[in-house]
């Protein structure tokens, strides 16, 4: 009969009180209760976090899931206004110099940075960089674009995608006053998602002509496939990094959008627990273990804020029933 030993490599080991794991699957035996146990996860949740003072659809989003960052979009009417997230309340921030939408941003909640987007008649440029209270202008994007989008942090930052009147694949990098041109994505697209840093930065999903699932990896210099989305969708939110990242919501065919929540773990995505409320043009900000889904629209534009937390983890006895 093969034993546990064999299969894992390990015996089972002889507690007198349950010990304080997060390994799944572990299996030990509580020699006070005489029974043997084991640690199971459970599932992924979004919970209602507090709303943003100003409902807002295409913001751009930073900073942690505790300490994170919304600016610019789209009331209605285009807007600069940005917020601060303590883990349960939004506070009003510093303006933006130039109001827009569809703008990516990336950094911390006191080193922000946001670039890109559109005004309500033209594409824009423009990069402006947060110091915890005010706004300041940074160097422009070589192109101007919207619907771009970011990773990074605010002297390494990166751009890359989105529209200017067709979907373009142009990367650039900032050092923290300049951009300069990095490797070209392999497809051009806009709406699309972005997380990680500038040398290890994940894309995914976006519009060509139609809603796509393709994820590209980039290293500093070029981009590679990574896998694709289960889902294909524009407009999503993501966070992250390239090897843990998480996107969620979006656009594909109809209004008010989807509440897909997908995990990627640095070769492939797999389905997760669904936002609460479905919408796109959504922001994100924070990692994989602890995300924010920011504003975006249902049928209306949307102040709603999400918390997702990782599967939390239980002591379960093992019976033979």
């Amino acid at each position: 009969m093969t034993t546990y030993k064999e299969i894992f490599g390990k015996y089972v080991k002889n507690y007198s009180s349950d010990p304080s794991s997060d390994i799944e699957g572990q299996i030990w035996y509580n020699s006070t209760s005489g029974t043997f146990k084991s640690n199971l996860a459970g599932a992924a949740t979004w919970a209602a976090g507090g709303n943003m003072g100003t409902a807002r659809r295409t913001p751009a989003g930073a900073g942690t899931q505790t300490a994170g960052l919304a600016f610019a979009g789209n009331t209605g009417a285009v807007t600069g206004a940005t917020e601060e997230y303590d883990g349960s309340t939004w506070t009003a921030g510093g303006t933006m110099s130039t109001a827009r939408y569809v703008i990516a941003g990336s950094g911390t909640q006191t080193a922000g940075l946001g670039f890109g987007g559109y005004t309500a008649t033209v594409r824009v440029a423009n990069t402006e960089e947060y110091d915890g209270s005010t706004w300041t202008g940074g160097g422009n994007l070589s192109t101007a674009r919207y619907g771009l989008a970011g990773a990074g942090i605010q002297t390494a930052g990166l751009a890359f995608g989105g529209k200017t009147t067709v979907s373009v694949n142009n990367t650039e990098e900032y050092d923290g006053s300049t951009w300069t041109a990095g490797g070209n994505l392999g497809t051009a697209r806009q709406y699309l998602a972005g997380c990680g840093v500038q040398t290890l930065a994940l894309g995914f999903g976006g519009q060509t002509t139609t809603a796509v699932n393709s994820t590209e990896e980039y290293d500093g210099s070029a981009w590679a496939g990574g896998g694709n989305l289960n889902t294909a969708r524009y407009y999503l939110g993501g966070c992250g990094t390239q090897t843990a990242g998480l996107g969620f919501g979006g656009f594909i065919t109809a209004a008010p959008g989807v509440t897909n929540t997908e995990e990627y773990n640095g070769s492939s995505w797999s389905n997760s627990t669904n936002l609460t409320t479905a919408r796109y043009g959504l922001a994100g900000a924070g990692i994989q273990t602890a995300g924010l889904a920011i504003g975006g629209i249902t049928t209306v534009v949307s102040n709603a804020t999400e918390e997702y937390s990782d599967p939390t983890f239980s002591t379960q006895t093992i019976t033979t029933s």
